[in-house]
């Protein structure tokens, strides 16, 4: 079995990527519990703050190290909050007060206006310096609702639509979330690649 460090400390994106994950021959661990804390994103992309979170892990580890940069991009306000949708509000993961200044900032907005995306890239790196990391992109078109709806899932998904289904992110069967969500649709690129990537390291 192949150890790949998780370069993130939310919970909700190690139970989702180890959902993803787990037909595959890999053990991932979360790098807070082999001593790495994270990284000052300082990165100006998604693509750039997944690979400084991954090549730190890596460096301090010495394991192949996947992670994840992902945000929500909403249409009315110029694509944010983007890149700081996990501290919008100021304070990191603190997801109610990151939908309230949403919803805020949204105020007036009508439903035809409100169009969004998530957007997620995940990374591969197989060693600190790898010079070729596997790299995916996913995107999840919605709109953002006026008020949350749903207990499942984890930061915006009670504001965020899936237009196709009627549902927010939060009402949605965990397991049809995991399969056309943003990060869902990342990680089928990666899987594709994967098992090289992996039979590589053994």
């Amino acid at each position: 079995m192949t150890r790949l460090v998780l370069a993130s400390g939310n919970a909700g994106k190690l139970r989702e990527l180890g959902a993803l994950l787990g037909d595959l021959d890999v053990e991932l661990l979360p790098q807070a519990r082999l001593g790495v804390d994270d990284i000052e994103e300082t990165g100006l992309s998604f693509v750039e703050n997944a690979l400084l979170k991954a090549r730190h892990a890596a460096r301090i580890t010495g394991l192949p190290a996947l992670a994840d940069d992902s945000g929500l991009c909403v249409d009315a306000l110029g694509g944010a909050p983007g890149l700081y949708s996990a501290r919008y509000a100021g304070g990191h993961g603190d997801s109610a007060a990151n939908i309230a200044r949403l919803l805020r900032e949204l105020d007036g907005v009508p439903p035809a206006r409100r169009s969004a995306h998530f957007h997620a890239v995940i990374v591969l790196l197989r060693h600190a310096e790898d010079p070729q990391p596997l790299v995916a992109e996913g995107s999840w078109p919605g709109t953002i609702l006026e008020t949350p709806r749903g207990a499942g899932g984890f930061g915006y998904d009670p504001v965020f639509l899936d237009p196709e289904r009627g549902l927010s992110a939060a009402e949605l069967d965990p397991a049809l979330k995991n399969r056309i969500s943003h990060r869902g649709r990342a990680l089928e690129q990666l899987r594709a690649r994967l098992p090289e990537a992996l039979a590589a390291l053994r």
